[in-house]
């Protein structure tokens, strides 16, 4: 496990973890002495990990931090990849959404290793991780925690707030729909203020934080469908669809040998938030800021530049929130790949994810056929990217 490097001096200010003194650059003049695991700089490599920690001792450059964190990201998927078969997508968009500071919802049918994904994952970040198994009975206090009455030596009584599980890093919220809405709604202001409110009291949770819920979207009986409020609060609403016949004899091979496969752990909780602020510094240039604002207001039937079929078809749209994500999720793809900025690509990449629970279909479309997926697929091909501007003004002629 390692930490990655703060970004250096001279590229755009990013703010870094506090702490006695940036670590960003190998410094000139004889070597600093050994410091233990647990005691480096936040966001620092060890001498070990980093690959160019002994390239002469010069200052690491945006492309060398880039470099490195894209082959942090490789080792977790490839991690991922001795318990999880295939899935490529679905990785891809977790891990995008962690360096985001994202939430995500995971659907689909049972047996597809959405709770094994998740638990996998936790196990290759050297973070703290706790699942919550939804149920009909499942109240508030149960996932945030409560108030218990003590008695001390003297005979005088206190309350002491109990943290429940959702003090954590990880939050697997397994089965979400099977809970009534006021427990789902105990969990809206942790993904948002990434606090919890407790009579008199907030209590801030542990950073990072990271919700990733599942659902069976097949059984709807005895289910409470989350709340349009709530579902916004999700950067990513993922779809895990059936295996290829080729990844499931894997999985069949995989399985049935009665072998133990470990992970190793890969990032540490520092890390992680330096790769936020690393994602973060990636360029959005007006171009991409541009075809995603279009391609968010394309799908409101009230907005002019929607298409016929967006006002036939669609009830409401997604909100600015959805835009948000789009520019989040494309940085993190750009960064992914060791690119310095991202491209309309990226935001193609992160549509579908971002916009299909933040569009409401109607009846009519639904009797043609056409869900969001559909609608979103077909924005894609319709909504042109935006060309950059060309420049004016007269060239000066060469000289004979």
């Amino acid at each position: 496990m390692t930490d990655l490097p703060t970004p250096p001096r001279n590229t755009p200010p990013i703010p870094a973890p506090t702490g006695p003194a940036p670590a960003g650059a190998a410094q000139a003049g004889p070597p600093p002495p050994p410091v233990r695991e647990a005691g480096r700089e936040p966001g620092a490599v060890s001498p070990k990990s980093s690959p160019t920690a002994n390239a002469g001792n010069k200052p690491r450059n945006l492309a060398d931090v880039l470099r490195e964190f894209s082959e942090h990201q490789q080792k977790m998927r490839d991690e991922l990849g001795k318990v999880i078969v295939g899935q490529t997508e679905t990785i891809e968009q977790l891990l995008a959404a962690i360096f985001t500071r994202g939430h995500c919802l995971l659907e689909g049918v049972p047996g597809l290793a959405k709770t094994l994904m998740v638990s996998t994952l936790s196990d290759i970040l050297d973070v703290s991780f706790k699942r919550v198994q939804f149920t009909p009975d499942l109240m508030p206090s149960d996932i945030t925690g409560t108030q218990v009455l003590e008695e001390d030596e003297s005979g005088r009584r206190s309350f002491r707030f109990v943290e429940g599980p959702i003090f954590t890093n990880i939050l697997l919220a397994d089965e979400i729909n099977r809970t009534p809405p006021k427990t789902q709604a105990a969990l809206l202001e942790a993904m948002q203020e990434r606090q919890v409110s407790v009579g008199r009291e907030t209590h801030t949770l542990p950073d990072p934080f990271f919700t990733i819920a599942t659902q069976n979207p097949v059984e709807q009986e005895g289910t409470y469908p989350l709340p349009e409020a709530q579902l916004d609060r999700f950067m990513f609403n993922i779809k895990i669809d059936y295996p290829t016949a080729e990844e499931e004899e894997r999985i069949l091979t995989a399985t049935t040998r009665g072998e133990t496969v470990s992970v190793n752990k890969v990032l540490s909780a520092r890390a992680i938030l330096t790769c936020q602020k690393l994602v973060g510094s990636i360029a959005a240039g007006p171009l991409v800021i541009r075809y995603a604002s279009q391609l968010v207001r394309a799908t409101r039937p009230s907005d002019e530049s929607a298409p016929e079929y967006v006002r036939e078809l669609v009830d409401w749209g997604a909100g600015p929130r959805a835009g948000q994500n789009l520019i989040a999720g494309a940085k993190a793809m750009a960064a992914m790949q060791g690119r310095f900025n991202c491209e309309p690509a990226d935001v193609q990449r992160v549509a579908l994810p971002v916009l299909r629970h933040r569009i409401a279909t109607n009846f009519q479309a639904q009797a043609e056929g056409m869900d969001t997926d559909a609608i979103i697929r077909r924005l894609l091909k319709d909504i042109p990217i935006p060309e950059p501007p060309k420049m004016t003004g007269q060239s000066t002629p060469r000289k004979k």
